[in-house]
């Protein structure tokens, strides 16, 4: 079984739904999120104050699945969340597990 790290990330805005929606995944064990700065040259979706400040607050998502569940979940996202500007990659694992 190939496993995959599903990477998203959104505004803070949205950050609760997308909580939400994952917790509702049943195919899911879990997920961590964390609060990042993007920075980009996309200017006009900043604010002035994002813009004098150079970057703007973003949440990311991590998501470690089976890579056959990758496709039926973005297609469940574009569909959840379509407009709302969520960016997202995959990569695949090498490795993953506990160390206890």
């Amino acid at each position: 079984m190939q496993e995959c790290l599903l990477v998203i990330v959104t505004t803070p805005s949205i950050e609760e739904s997308v909580v939400d929606w994952l917790l509702a995944q049943e195919q899911l064990s879990g997920f961590s999120s964390s609060r990042i700065d993007g920075h980009g040259s996309r200017q006009s979706e900043l604010s002035l104050a994002e813009q004098v400040m150079g970057r703007q607050r973003k949440v990311m998502f991590h998501v470690h699945t089976d890579c056959t569940a990758v496709n039926p979940l973005l297609d469940a996202l574009r569909r959840d969340f379509k407009g709302a500007g969520l960016h997202y990659w995959v990569m695949p694992l090498l490795d993953a597990g506990r160390i206890e």
